[in-house]
């Protein structure tokens, strides 16, 4: 089959791989009809995601149609329509039996080095470093399922597949952000990031009652797109967030603040996420945390920081002194993207939401990597790309 492999540093390839097999009863393999890439991905183009193996296959938003289940796997059948999890859950430990589907106990079958990293391993991820698993990823013509039964949800007829593709992983996410925040009446929330996360973290707070919605951003499309989504936009290259952020709050902050960003926030904001990009070029560092400083302090006293931007290790001058004296709560997971399903297909079928509003660029397998570099550039208005394979 094709598939978009990882080479190093800026070099995703298409090429022939071996087809997936059936390797455990509870398996299905899928037929993958569309797939995204994702902020997160460009994580693992950059190169700053630890220990990825050259030809590990790209892609954790997939969906597709069902050709083949294992022997023990009673709830699908070969036909069924289904969208993927990017979280991998077994259903069966503390933790899923918790609904904490993204820190299964048994979905990583290598945790050790995460482990020794983290404390503890979260699930494995598809396509996603061999630290969460190794699992080969859905940018590809198949993909095989581990925990079938448990991960992939059926798509109702009169669904397209950009309708309900980003429950994967994008549209949960935004709205884990967004539900994390306790929105209450009157409340207003800033949002920091208006790729696909934020676009969707700022659907998800009007959905779920905020008054307004703050999105901050520098991109002009991304902006105007959340414009369209009736948020405040702000350029953080033309205004100080935190003066701007108190205007528009009488001084006294969000209600809840959300970092969409996470590692790799644009150094060129303030001389702080330059100082961010120095230590992680020379190894004083791992992640860039700007953006999490200033929602941060953005925050009103006793709101919430909600994160769910993707950071990799750890995290320099964090003003926890803010945080502890102002009566922050911090919110943060990988998304437990099972927990939500149910509740973001219901919406998307009662017309609440259609998440494709955030698709820009389509593409085949074959235009995958020139699209990889386009949407890292930001070119061409890129805001969000789907792969039909």
């Amino acid at each position: 089959m094709k598939a978009l492999t990882w080479h190093g540093k800026h070099d995703i390839r298409c090429e022939s791989v071996p087809d997936p097999q059936i390797e455990d009863g509870r398996d299905a393999i899928i037929r993958v009809t569309a797939c995204a890439i994702c902020g997160s991905d460009l994580h693992l183009y950059n190169g700053v995601m630890p220990d990825m193996h050259s030809g590990d296959i790209m892609g954790h938003e997939t969906m597709g149609e069902v050709v083949e289940v294992g022997k023990d796997n009673k709830k699908l059948k070969v036909g069924d329509r289904v969208v993927v999890p990017f979280t991998i859950a077994c259903g069966e430990c503390f933790f899923c039996k918790r609904g904490f589907f993204s820190g299964c106990e048994r979905s990583n079958p290598k945790p050790e080095k995460v482990t020794k990293m983290w404390g503890n391993s979260p699930a494995g991820l598809f396509g996603y470093t061999h630290l969460l698993g190794g699992f080969s990823g859905g940018q590809a013509e198949y993909l095989r399922v581990p925990y079938a039964d448990v991960g992939p949800i059926k798509v109702p007829d009169g669904l397209t597949d950009e309708q309900v593709l980003f429950l994967s992983d994008i549209f949960p996410t935004g709205y884990m952000a967004a539900d994390f925040c306790n929105i209450q009446p009157g409340d207003t929330i800033a949002i920091w990031g208006c790729g696909p996360v934020g676009q969707m973290a700022i659907k998800s707070a009007f959905i779920l009652g905020a008054e307004r919605v703050i999105a901050i951003d520098t991109v002009p499309e991304r902006l105007a797109l959340a414009g369209k989504s009736g948020a405040i936009t702000l350029d953080y290259m033309d205004k100080d967030i935190y003066d701007r952020i108190m205007e528009l709050t009488n001084g006294r902050g969000a209600d809840a603040c959300i970092d969409a960003v996470g590692t790799e926030s644009d150094p060129s904001a303030s001389w702080d996420a330059r100082i961010d990009r120095i230590k992680v070029a020379t190894f004083m560092g791992t992640d860039r945390p700007h953006v999490l400083r200033q929602a941060i302090h953005c925050c009103r006293n006793f709101g919430t920081v909600s994160i769910v931007g993707v950071y990799g290790g750890f995290l320099d001058k964090i003003p926890m002194g803010s945080a502890i004296n102002r009566g922050l709560t911090f919110k943060m997971a990988q998304t437990p993207v099972q927990h939500y399903l149910p509740i973001l297909m219901e919406r998307i079928q009662n017309g609440e939401i259609d998440p494709s509003f955030i698709i820009t660029h389509t593409g085949s397998l074959e235009d995958g990597p020139e699209l990889y570099k386009t949407f890292l550039e930001k070119k061409d208005g890129c805001v969000k790309v789907v792969l039909k394979p």
